[in-house]
Order: C-alpha cells, then structure tokens, then sequence
C-alpha cells in the first residue's frame, strides 16, 4: 500500500539539503560561454532565483525549475512540499506562478499507487496557487525525486531580483528556521510529534500571502530562503548589491526543538557545504555555535527575504503578521566596509 511506504528512507539526504552547495557551483559554472541578449533581464550571473526574458516591452516570461529527493514519508505531502518549493521561486521575483511542468525520477519497482498520489499532491498544491500543471517528464532512476518546471508573465518592470538592497534598508523574514534540522531528527527518530506537525506545516504553506503582500511595497530585493541557508541566501543578495548588513540573531525565529538539535550536534550535510561558502563573509560576534550552525541550515520551501525600504518596512511588517507563518525583521542593508559582509550581533 502507498500509505506503507516511508519515503525518506529510500533517500541518502532530503529536499533541498540535496543541493549542490553555493561554492561549488559557482566553481562549476564560471567559465561557462553565455550569448549576449539585452532582451534577458535575469541569468545565473547573480544567483538569482528565477530567469526573466522580455518577450515585450510590457511582458516578460519567468521560469525556474526545482526537484528533489522526498523530504517527507507520505507520497501526497511530499507531492505538495515540492510544489511548494518550486513555486516560492517565483514568488521571490514577485511573480505568479502559471504554469507548471512535473519533473519525476521514480525507481521501476515504485508502487503505483504511491506516485499518483504524490503527483496528486502537486497537482492539488499547484491548484492553491492559481497555477495549470501542462505536462511534464519523468524517468527511471534509482532514487525517487520530483519537482516542477515553473512559469509566470509580468511587466519586466514589476521583477524583483535577489540584489538591488539599498543602504537602511530593513531585511525582513517570513518563516522560521529550522527546517533542515527537524527532518534530519525525523529521519533519526529523535523529533518529537509537534515538531514533525510545524515543519510539515511551513513545507507546505505556499509564499503566496508574503508575495501578494510584498509587492504593494518598495521592496529593492528579495529571495526566497532554501537550500543556502539564510547566511548564503544572504550572502548573495548582498554581493549582488554592493552592500552588508548587521543581522540582530535575537529577532531571528530560530524553532526551539531545531535548537536543542542542534546543540546535540543533530545536523544536516548542507549546514556544513554552506558553512564552508559563507563563515569567511561572516563575523559570528559572540554567537553560540548552535545558533550559527541554524543560520547555516538548508531550508526546503522556506520563507521570503526581503530588503525593503525603511519608509515602507514597519507597514510591511504589520500586513505580513497575519498572513505569514513568521513575519520578522531581523537586521538592516549598511555600507560595505573594511569589515565582515554579515556581522551578527
């Protein structure tokens, strides 16, 4: 039976903690030959989170892909995480998602019942959003992995990019940390029921809210919060920008049981792949090593990080605080200087 079968174990890692880190693909992909087009708006040469093309001069076309391994045991939820996460791409851009691809790698034995829910899952989760699934393609491999293919058209104008932050800007944040963490403890067996019930919960819960609020509000730049970690996502919006930030860890919504993981050594590969890219951009201050190691904890479907005018920050903050798992505004955009691009404080 489909309802059997526990996904997780039939992975070596979960959801975007499967990411290739930040390091190594900036490694992979900088000599790689790109053609010159003044009709691309947004490429991989800042990070971004989606890419943009004019087609006109009042639409442009947004597309991002996203898969990966199953990050939860039940086929439908797990359906509906990888929808979720592959949509927040476009979110992060301020865009809607329209219309959607499935991507499915499925082992030959996979029972069948068990991948029509899972493509039930993204299917019903790609119907919240307002978005058509069209197709997709799927193949053998020896480890089940799906995602999407994801489409959105808006005024070139109206595409919000990871840089582009301004000096005073305020960085807000729109869910917890502590995703990573809590599905390395499922996966060990050592979290608890609620735990397993919250992170199921923000895997789920689409960006839209944040993205339909964001959008009435000067917002420079934005990204969303996934498998770099909130110091790597971080790390690029504020490269891209010519600018660093001063982050107050105290304003951070870091999920307590997370935490107590964490101090018992509990954690993911990729917090030690984005350790290794960002801790040299980073003065840790006086901050535990259990709080950093969250910091650096990959996210899957995790939240929007926004740089957003300090005019406009304290009327954002108040719309997003009903509408958004965790609506936080956890430091401020400075001049880079002589000093660390992030100094926590």
């Amino acid at each position: 039976m489909a309802s059997d079968i526990k996904l997780t174990k039939l992975a070596q890692c979960a959801g975007c903690g499967a990411k290739v880190g930040a390091g190594t693909l900036s490694s992979i992909l900088g000599d790689l030959r790109t053609v010159n087009d003044p009709r691309l708006i947004v490429g991989f040469d800042k990070s971004d989170d989606a890419s943009a093309y004019r087609v006109r001069d009042d639409l442009a076309v947004v597309q991002t892909l996203d898969f990966f391994p199953p990050i939860h045991d039940d086929p439908y939820t797990f359906g509906q995480i990888a929808a979720a996460n592959a949509m927040s791409d476009i979110y992060a851009m301020g865009g809607e998602p329209k219309l959607c691809q499935n991507i499915l790698l499925m082992p030959k034995d996979m029972d069948m019942d068990a991948v029509h829910d899972l493509l039930r899952g993204g299917n019903d989760k790609a119907c919240e959003a307002g978005a058509l699934i069209t197709g997709g393609h799927s193949i053998y491999d020896d480890t089940l992995k799906y995602g999407m293919c994801v489409t959105a058209f808006m005024p070139p104008e109206r595409i919000l990019k990871n840089h582009g932050a301004r000096t005073n800007d305020v960085l807000i944040l729109t869910k917890p940390i502590g995703v990573g963490i809590l599905a390395t403890g499922a996966r060990g067996g050592l979290l608890s029921s609620g735990g397993a019930r919250l992170m199921t919960e923000l895997m789920l819960t689409l960006n839209k809210a944040a993205r339909d609020i964001m959008v009435k509000y000067r917002v420079h730049a934005c990204t969303d919060v996934t498998g770099f970690s909130l110091l790597g996502h971080l790390c690029e919006m504020l490269e891209g920008s010519g600018a660093a930030a001063t982050i107050a860890v105290d304003d951070i919504d870091l999920i307590p049981e997370a935490l107590e993981l964490a101090r018992m050594g509990v954690l993911p590969e990729g917090v030690y792949r984005n350790r290794r890219f960002a801790q040299s951009r980073v003065d840790f201050g006086t901050i535990d090593l259990a709080r950093a190691d969250m910091l650096f904890d990959p996210q899957t479907s995790g939240g929007l990080l926004m740089a957003v005018d300090p005019d406009d920050a304290a009327a954002l903050l108040c719309e997003l605080k009903s509408a958004v798992p965790s609506a936080q505004r956890i430091g401020t955009v400075r001049e880079p200087g002589d000093g660390a691009l992030i100094a926590l404080v």
